[in-house]
């Protein structure tokens, strides 16, 4: 039997069962959707993770106390001025060293309140991080060096505490003392999950004072390029751990940061198409009992076919055939759908959502083998039969 014939009595067997066609589709259709939504959702969220990271400034560096791993317990500070001004010898550049000390407190301005996190920080954040103001200016070496009470609202912070007026010069209250807005960020949004406007920035000097203690959180650098950035970060830890033989101290790149956050996402994003997966396997064996099905109630027609010379092999393909169109039919049928949900889903809602061609390969891929390998068994059993006894079954 020719291929071209082959295809064309196919079509013509699902043509003539369309409901039980397309029921039969119907899982392997859902299963294909559901690889691609999943995917889709799965990889989107990595590469917004990613910009995030890579949004935070370029060639960064992270020196905190402690080992910076999963399972890790956090360990406390001992990071002081004197280390800072350590760190900066090393680097060379003041402005390319920022340091931070950070506390949730109560702010308010006249009637209104909120809870939100104030950092302690240099007059280099900005530098150091990509972070834009939008009303004012930034805090200035003077304001650190002398204590001054002045702070640098978020986005959300600004809103919510004094609306559609303008804040900048406005007095507000943090932990009890008051300070004086100098200036509003620009809108950021979320960054690995933590609402960066929703944050108040002092001189990380009054930070000390405010809180009542001395100690630095978390060290960050620019280095130059990429090419010294290891380099520099051994010589950070080396010296730190020098004045602090006590402590652990990690020093990460934003290289490191996006592999281990890449490698998570990427086994959550394989399980999610392996659990969407289990759909196309139920599918497949609703192919394969249908295709049964269509053998039995078929065995006269294959018993006539062999009485005219086709051969078992003819028969198993054309049943195979058949098994391999409901699935690829149902396959192409579940990509569209799934690549239009998950540009609905990333249209009408906060999940990210990305199209990958190597998800859609894949779905459509095992969509086909599951038509081959559930279509075997009744292809097989197809080709077997006895074209006497086929005949004679009414």
């Amino acid at each position: 039997m020719r291929v071209g014939e082959a295809w064309r009595v196919a079509l013509g067997a699902l043509r003539a069962n369309r409901l039980r066609s397309g029921l039969t589709m119907l899982g392997v259709i859902i299963g294909v959707a559901a690889v691609v939504i999943l995917v889709a959702i799965g990889t989107g969220t990595k590469r917004k993770v990613e910009q995030q990271v890579e949004g935070l400034g370029s060639n960064l560096l992270v020196v905190v106390p402690g080992r910076v791993e999963f399972g890790a317990a956090p360990a406390v500070s001992r990071l002081g001025m004197s280390d800072v001004e350590a760190v900066t010898r090393i680097v060379g550049d003041r402005n390319r060293v920022a340091a931070s000390v950070a506390s949730g407190e109560t702010v308010r301005a006249g009637t209104r309140d909120m809870f939100t996190s104030v950092l302690g920080t240099l007059e280099t954040s900005t530098n150091v991080f990509v972070r834009d103001v939008a009303r004012g200016s930034y805090l200035t070496r003077t304001d650190v060096d002398t204590q001054r009470r002045v702070a640098v609202l978020g986005a959300t912070v600004a809103r919510n505490l004094y609306g559609d007026r303008d804040p900048v010069g406005q007095q507000i209250n943090i932990a009890g003392v008051r300070f004086r807005v100098i200036a509003v960020f620009a809108p950021l949004g979320q960054s690995l999950g933590v609402d960066r406007d929703n944050e108040v920035h002092i001189p990380l000097t009054t930070a000390h004072r405010v809180f009542g203690t001395t100690r630095i959180d978390a060290l960050a650098i620019r280095a130059p390029n990429r090419d010294t950035i290891d380099d520099l970060g051994k010589r950070i830890v080396t010296e730190l751990s020098r004045r602090h033989p006590e402590t652990e101290f990690s020093a990460v790149t934003q290289e490191q940061i996006l592999g281990v956050l890449g490698d998570i996402l990427g086994i959550l994003t394989g399980v999610l198409a392996a659990i969407a997966g289990i759909s196309l396997l139920v599918g497949g064996v609703g192919v394969s009992n249908i295709m049964l099905v269509s053998v039995r109630e078929r065995t006269r027609e294959i018993g006539l076919r062999k009485a005219v010379g086709a051969r078992p092999r003819d028969i198993g393909t054309q049943f195979l055939l058949e098994a391999v169109l409901l699935t690829s039919l149902g396959g192409t049928i579940g990509m569209a759908l799934g690549v239009g949900t998950s540009l609905l889903v990333s249209a009408l809602s906060p999940i990210p959502a990305a199209i990958t061609w190597w998800s859609l390969a894949l779905a459509f891929g095992v969509s086909a083998a599951v038509g081959i390998i559930f279509g075997v068994v009744p292809a097989q059993r197809a080709g077997r039969l006895d074209p006497v006894v086929a005949l004679r079954t009414e």
